[in-house]
């Protein structure tokens, strides 16, 4: 454009009768003021990209120095996000603990920065602090998320999971308090449509959990507690008591745990015995014929959350066919709920009178106990403590099939002094059990030639 316009005023001189040598001058004076602010111009952009644009050579190599200084924000921000639960020693692991932990996070960087990570951490190390069932530590945790920001503005956003990472977080956070029961509340609805939005994955989620959560939360007729009992007694006589799942079952404690300590100055503990026995089994137990042993088996596990109990049972084998005696049906002993009907009803012919139902009779039990050791011993005691209030007992001739329980295990991994004596303890209870195997086969002998 400039030599353009240079030619331009050429032309006019040469029209005007000016001379060839001031246009030559002419132009070289404009040409020279051309170039000079061309010059201003173009070292002002140079200036411009050195200070907002950095040269493809430093992008590709950037210093030493930058690289350090990422590495100290990059390690920083971990510390934040899963070192400051693990610096907290176990005594001090408590609600306030984990409270100050997420205040100090939110105060440390108002951008949130890590927020997601810090969520997650914070949810595996709920069960070590001790509220994984407290709502407020949930709240607080939704309170972590910035507000606001992953909102979607139009439906595309909607459509496409705006911020998936971020809900999948928050999604996470519903499943765990699902997983532990805590129901939601109207605050966590507020947070979750601050955060992201009405509809979104989280709060989609928020509703499941509030239309099936009522309905489901009281089903089981028979609770556990959340925390259980830690003495050994209280929770003995809550777990027979939700086996026996019986109003009138009596729970008696036949002895209780405590230590005693020798002339020679060995300590011997002695563990807790626990049992149960209904009036129902007491009539049964009454009317067992004498010539015919029972058993005490086990022991059985029982899991309570995430505790496992073991437990014993005195049984019976089933009476034979030809023993059985049916007792004529009482229609007074229960007026609310029947217990036998006779409906002569119209059959069709489609009715099938031929199908097969297996009846199985595994023998009665007559009682159950619980206790610290389960030995032959031990269990013993309770044979005795029972015979007071069932004298049949001293009659009936009792054996002992007891499996390998956890606590035999524990006792054969231990090395020591006592060890000989373990041993000769285990060698003589096979001497016996053999002793009373072969005392049965002797009584099954006639009775089975009889049969024959």
């Amino acid at each position: 454009m400039k030599c353009a316009r240079c030619l331009l005023q050429l032309q006019t001189l040469r029209q005007g009768g000016r001379s060839v040598r001031a246009a030559a001058q002419y132009c070289a004076g404009l040409q020279s003021a051309s170039s000079s602010q061309t010059s201003v111009l173009h070292n002002s952009q140079q200036q411009v990209l050195r200070r907002f644009h950095g040269s493809p050579v430093r992008e590709k190599t950037p210093p030493v120095e930058f690289f350090k200084v990422e590495e100290k924000k990059k390690d920083h921000s971990l510390v934040t996000r899963d070192g400051l639960f693990e610096q907290i020693p176990e005594d001090a692991k408590s609600k306030a603990t984990f409270n100050k932990v997420v205040d100090i996070f939110i105060k440390n960087d108002i951008r949130r920065r890590g927020h997601v990570e810090f969520i997650y951490a914070a949810l595996r190390q709920m069960p070590e602090f001790g509220v994984q069932r407290d709502l407020a530590i949930y709240n607080k945790l939704l309170d972590v998320f910035p507000k606001e920001v992953f909102v979607p503005r139009n439906f595309i956003q909607r459509m496409f999971n705006h911020y998936p990472r971020q809900q999948e977080c928050g999604v996470q956070l519903l499943e765990q308090m699902e997983n532990y029961g805590v129901l939601p509340n109207v605050e966590t609805k507020v947070l979750l449509i601050q955060i992201f939005g009405e509809k979104s994955h989280p709060v989609r989620k928020y509703q499941r959990i509030m239309y099936w959560f009522p309905r489901f939360k009281n089903v089981n007729p028979f609770p556990v507690p959340h925390e259980l009992p830690e003495d050994p007694v209280d929770l003995a006589r809550f777990s027979l008591n939700r086996i026996a799942n019986d109003w009138d079952a009596e729970i008696t404690v036949y002895q209780l745990p405590c230590t005693d300590i020798t002339e020679s100055g060995e300590e011997i503990t002695q563990p807790h015995i626990v049992g149960i026995q209904s009036p129902a089994q007491k009539e049964l137990l009454s009317k067992h014929n004498p010539d015919r042993a029972v058993f005490v088996e086990g022991p059985f596990p029982l899991w309570l959350r995430k505790k496992c109990v073991y437990y014993y049972i005195l049984r019976a084998d089933p009476v034979p066919a030809e023993e059985k005696v049916e007792e004529p049906y009482d229609p007074e002993r229960c007026f609310d709920y029947p217990l036998q009907l006779d409906l002569d009803l119209d059959r069709d012919y489609g009715d099938l009178e031929d199908f097969d139902v297996e009846e199985l009779d595994e023998g009665p039990v007559y009682a159950m106990c619980m206790s610290g050791q389960g030995d032959q011993s031990t269990l013993n005691q309770w044979i005795s403590g029972l015979q007071q209030t069932n004298p049949i007992l001293g009659q009936v001739p009792t054996l002992f099939r007891l499996e390998a329980g956890p606590r035999e295990l524990q006792a054969a991994e231990d090395k020591g002094p006592k060890k000989k004596q373990r041993e000769e303890q285990e060698t003589s209870r096979e001497e016996r059990r053999s002793e009373e195997e072969g005392e049965v086969m002797e009584e099954e002998e006639p009775r089975r030639r009889r049969s024959h």
